[in-house]
């Protein structure tokens, strides 16, 4: 597990990308010692302009000020014990966040940054935290459902990374974090995943979100190309 930063540190990304209204996704690279690893923070917007960060990622400072330019940084999530690593210096730079990570997670998280919640309630009807099925409450999810299409951002439970290269691909490949089509990876569902039927459960409810529009991912490329049937085939290859 990659320490934690305990001063602000900027690593390899991009810039702050709206999906919707009021969803705005970054990707990033976390050097590792076969290549860089893609990660990707989500921001979603209440209606009262809190803001909910899913898997931080520090940024430049022309990122940051456009981020609170966009609302108010309020509750960061961090939703496994391993996207823990920016957590430290989120919360030093924005003392007032409320910081919630899945009661698995309590430990390894509070091993870097205190932890207020094991659960939110964001007083947002449109927007949902809960722990994901199957998990040993280890992983969080977000469930967004504006009148408009649904959107779930997930996080290390799907990975859907294209175009690598090298021996990197090859790795990449080999644990299915990448691919022709999303997958969940090896290394997840031998650490994470304590409960298969639970999660196909899981994965088959998303499929019935309200007009899903699309799939976000801590690692890969959002899912925009039916949301519905990709998630019927995760479930279909764990059953």
């Amino acid at each position: 597990m990659t320490a934690a930063f305990k001063t602000w540190t900027v690593l390899p990304h991009g810039q702050l990308t709206p999906l919707t209204d009021d969803i705005l996704t970054v990707l990033g690279e976390i050097p590792m010692p076969v290549g860089d690893f893609p990660r990707r923070m989500t921001v979603v917007r209440l209606h009262d302009r809190r803001l909910v960060i899913f898997s931080a990622v520090a940024l430049d400072e022309p990122q940051m000020q456009a981020l609170e330019a966009f609302g108010t940084p309020t509750f960061l999530i961090v939703p496994n014990a391993i996207h823990r690593l920016d957590a430290c210096t989120f919360k030093q730079r924005y003392p007032a966040i409320q910081v919630i990570a899945p009661r698995g997670a309590l430990l390894k998280v509070e091993e870097v940054v205190p932890v207020d919640a094991t659960e939110a309630d964001f007083a947002d009807p449109h927007v949902r935290l809960i722990e994901v099925g199957g998990t040993q409450s280890n992983e969080f999810a977000i469930e967004v459902t504006r009148p408009d299409g649904s959107t779930l951002i997930l996080n290390d439970l799907v990975a859907n990374i294209h175009g690598e290269h090298g021996f990197t691909g090859w790795l990449l490949r080999l644990m299915k974090f990448a691919g022709d089509e999303p997958h969940i990876p090896g290394p997840v569902q031998k650490k994470l995943v304590e409960d298969k039927a639970a999660l196909v459960s899981q994965l088959m409810a998303w499929s019935h979100l309200p007009n899903l529009q699309r799939i976000v991912v801590s690692h890969g490329d959002v899912i925009e190309d039916d949301p519905p049937e990709a998630l019927r085939r995760l479930a279909a290859s764990l059953a």
